[in-house]
């Protein structure tokens, strides 16, 4: 098979692929065991022609694939893929350039430095601040507080990046009760350890509480130009925003790095209607969110920006002598990865082919339908509504007679997963097992919340009947 007839092969297949997800089970078909017992096979010792390899990877792997990509999947945030940024995805691998230097590819270079500033306009965040193009917010994490990092321990005279951590002063990081896991686990990456964050007290929206920050900073004030205020842009499960503008005052009266998550909630700021939320968040120090959630591009996505683009440098750039300067912003001075895959196509091509309304319009849309299927699943019998969502975080969880609520929401949800209509995942929030409702795809429109709410009311009418 020619190149041209394998490539066009694979448009067909991935063409009806993306057309048949509406009306796709979400959850897969094929078990583990199934999968392994397909997949596993002997190293081969001879070549295979392409055309089998492909044809072989779509009949084996597509009944263990979840269908995340469509409009019924409502269980961590991932979004779906607008077809333009597929589309431009495709070009990256074809192209297969390097994007970690200007020479490498001249045209991604400057197409990087575009998405750049498009990503800080629409964000509302300063226009001098640097920026990078990462795998997903948990490298955004790293990539910014690296920076962090470097700033706070120059302050105390000591150079990380040639000295290392071994002898260093110590950092403190302060944070509320509920920060994400990938923040841990950059602080993890880093060499800080998780030892060093203090979690400290939110109220009842889980909202940072600026009397609780305050007396930790000022109980020891001498520990202020070496600490880092990480704050949320949009809680894990219930979407809600520290008050940045307090928060942000408040730390850096006291010299501290304020580094905000904002791995889906940090997109708010382009809606009207709900940026009102995120006042102040300009003024933080650094800021890490996703493409792959709610610009709705392919995985893997993430964007960092660093106020101090000078630190953002410092703890990223080396010299190499081969490095030839092609006359453009060095990507790999602000990226943890030498080389990288140009990102910036899918990212350039889903914010041109959407404009600032059309994300803005799919951010509104996101909450508006979350707010539907949370209180429709809410009001169902036995449901019961926990936290209506502010944003496109809800949560539920289903009550049982014997007490043991905990084990009816497992219950309810794992039968929804196997059900297939619908794909829900659980978390455990203030001491309880709940089922956490998220919508994120530029696909899900009001007919899969009523058809979804529909699926949960059949499962819990089975349940009842047992």
């Amino acid at each position: 098979m020619s190149t041209e007839k394998l490539f066009a092969s694979v448009a067909d297949y991935a063409e009806t692929y993306a057309n048949s997800l509406d009306a796709r089970r979400v959850s897969p078909s094929a078990t583990t065991a199934e999968l392994r017992e397909t997949l596993h096979r002997a190293l081969p010792q001879g070549p295979t022609p392409a055309k089998d390899v492909v044809a072989s990877l779509i009949r084996e792997c597509e009944p263990g694939l979840l269908h995340s990509a469509g409009p019924r999947f409502f269980g961590w945030v991932i979004g779906g893929a607008v077809p333009a940024s597929q589309a431009a995805d495709w070009l990256a691998t074809i192209w297969d350039q390097n994007a970690g230097g200007f020479a490498c590819s001249p045209a991604v270079g400057v197409l990087e430095e575009v998405c750049g500033a498009w990503l800080k306009e629409l964000l509302a965040l300063p226009q001098t601040a640097s920026f990078a193009l990462v795998t997903g917010c948990q490298m955004a994490h790293v990539t910014a507080l690296a920076a962090a990092r470097f700033r706070l321990f120059d302050r105390l005279g000591w150079d990380v990046g040639t000295q290392g951590l071994v002898g260093a002063p110590c950092l403190r990081v302060l944070s509320g009760e509920h920060h994400h896991e990938t923040f841990a686990r950059a602080l993890r990456l880093l060499g800080l350890g998780t030892d060093i964050v203090e979690r400290l007290p939110v109220d009842s929206d889980s909202k940072l509480d600026p009397e609780a920050l305050r007396v930790a900073l000022e109980s020891e004030p001498e520990l202020g130009p070496r600490t880092i205020v990480c704050l949320q842009a949009g809680t894990l499960n219930t979407g809600t925003f520290d008050d940045f503008d307090v928060l942000c005052e408040l730390a850096h009266k006291h010299g501290a790095w304020v580094h905000v998550d904002g791995a889906f909630g940090l997109w708010a700021r382009v809606s009207s209607t709900l940026s009102p939320q995120l006042v102040g968040i300009e003024n933080a120090d650094s800021w890490a969110t996703d493409g792959h959630k709610w610009l709705n591009v392919p995985y893997d996505s993430g964007y960092a920006f660093v106020a101090d683009a000078e630190a953002h440098r410092c703890s990223m750039a080396m010299e190499a002598s081969y490095i030839i300067d092609g006359g453009g912003r060095e990507a790999n001075e602000f990226n943890p990865e030498w080389s990288k895959r140009a990102r910036a196509l899918p990212t350039y091509a889903a914010i041109r082919a959407l404009g600032r309304q059309g994300i803005a319009e799919m951010v509104e849309r996101c909450t508006r339908l979350a707010q539907k299927l949370t209180k429709g699943i809410g009001s169902l019998p036995g449901a019961e509504l926990l936290h209506e969502p502010t944003l496109n975080q809800g949560l539920v969880r289903f009550v049982a007679e014997d007490g043991d609520h905990d084990a009816r929401t497992d219950a309810v949800s794992e039968a929804l997963r196997e059900d297939g209509r619908a794909w829900f995942g659980n978390t455990t929030w203030r001491g309880m097992r709940v089922m956490r409702i998220s919508v994120c795809s530029w696909q899900t429109e009001e007919r899969h919340i009523d058809e979804s709410v529909a699926a949960v009311s059949q499962i819990l009418e089975g349940f009842t009947s047992q």
